[in-house]
């Protein structure tokens, strides 16, 4: 009796602990994992003059990425227009600026529309349960081999097929980002953080800011021109932070 008591509560704390995702042309629940790799950055477009980085084929679906295993499946958004597509991790031994969260091939780049001055993405690592909506318009080939090899449940196909026409994001938008350090549990927790950076960098634009009633936001910023921006997130090496974000300020 206590073990049946006992599996019962198991599988309870197992469901609650996913997010269930319930699409509109389907009933069925695709448990999604908390734990997967996600990040809010800025991207390096390959070309042929980086130097001490491999040749990184042009018309490829391929990225550079410094922690996600080699192989290994992610889905890169562009968050002005959102589109993606689907690439693979093709070496994680490569040697660049931690401020970019990737190196992308310029078909990646061109697919996404990303403004080459400016190319904000988010790479979201594709793992075992996790689903994402394929659009038609984007499947290419080489995507679809990438997909058949995803661990993923499902793909699914939305019909986007609309006349392609770029658009040209308006240069009057204002530059404007902020680099996330964490988010903290406890108030105290954060302003010990931000009292640390204060000292041991020469960072001036800290603030915290509160969330909800357990979530407290380390923010760096905000930051109106990239250089600045790219000095202070390198300025903060030596802390050795796992996932740094920049985040767009509306």
């Amino acid at each position: 009796m206590n073990y049946k008591i006992l599996i019962f509560s198991f599988i309870s704390l197992f469901l609650f602990g996913c997010e269930q995702i319930n699409t509109n042309k389907s009933s069925k629940i695709i448990f999604k994992p908390e734990n997967s790799y996600k990040n809010l950055g800025f991207a390096l477009i390959y070309n042929n003059n980086l130097e001490n980085i491999k040749k990184l084929e042009t018309r490829s679906l391929n990225i550079y990425h410094k922690s996600l295993k080699k192989k290994s499946s992610v889905k890169i958004l562009n968050p002005a227009n959102g589109k993606y597509l689907i690439a693979q991790v093709k070496s994680n031994k490569e040697k660049f600026s931690n401020f970019y969260n990737s190196i992308l091939s310029s078909r990646i780049a061109e697919e996404l529309e990303l403004n080459i001055n400016e190319p904000y993405v988010e790479i979201i690592s594709i793992s075992k349960n996790s689903t994402f909506v394929a659009k038609k318009s984007k499947m290419f080939d080489e995507e679809k081999t990438v997909a058949e090899k995803a661990p993923v449940d499902g793909i699914q196909i939305n019909d986007l097929n609309q006349k392609k026409t770029k658009k040209k994001i308006s240069k009057s938008k204002k530059f404007s980002y902020s680099i996330k350090v964490a988010d903290f549990y406890y108030e105290d927790t954060a302003f010990l953080m931000k009292d640390r950076i204060k000292k041991e960098t020469s960072i001036t634009k800290l603030k915290i800011s509160r969330l909800s009633q357990t979530k407290y936001r380390v923010l760096i910023g905000p930051f109106n021109d990239i250089k600045s921006l790219k000095d202070s997130f390198e300025n903060l090496n030596s802390f050795n932070f796992d996932n740094l974000e920049i985040l767009k300020n509306d």
